[in-house]
């Protein structure tokens, strides 16, 4: 019997891209209420999170690209080599203002955003839970 060491179930890419996912929509809705609370707030300026546009960046242009198995550390690496997933990004809007106090948050647009990223973290969340689900199938035979 061949024994494994050192193996991570949930160390995968996709896994991890999930993980890094969950993360940034949680870190967006403490951004997006956190513009929402200073809608009267003079001078405030919104701030956005940015993950899904470095992560794209990140994988490529969509291509499917060939990685060879590497099942000990001294093999050479073929192909595409995986990259780490990239950390949300805090940005602020500077250049924008919505009315005479220079606050440029507009309530319905974050109320907006705050119910999409709502969907995208319980999609994510589904996503993990199906992903373990199916660990579970394997390692129980389908119990």
């Amino acid at each position: 019997m061949k024994v494994v060491k050192n193996m991570n179930i949930l160390n995968s890419a996709s896994f991890n891209r999930l993980e890094g996912a969950v993360q940034a929509a949680e870190f967006r809705q403490r951004v997006i209420s956190n513009n929402i609370a200073n809608v009267d707030t003079p001078k405030f300026k919104r701030s956005e999170v940015l993950f899904e546009e470095l992560l794209e960046q990140s994988m490529g242009s969509g291509e499917r690209k060939l990685e060879g198995n590497r099942t000990n550390s001294r093999h050479i690496a073929i192909g595409v080599t995986k990259t780490a997933v990239p950390q949300a990004v805090l940005t602020t809007d500077e250049t924008t203002s919505m009315n005479n106090s220079e606050n440029n948050v507009d309530v319905d647009r974050e109320m907006a955003l705050l119910a999409k990223n709502q969907l995208s973290y319980n999609y994510y969340v589904s996503q993990i839970n199906h992903h373990i689900t199916m660990m579970r199938t394997g390692i129980g035979g389908g119990v």
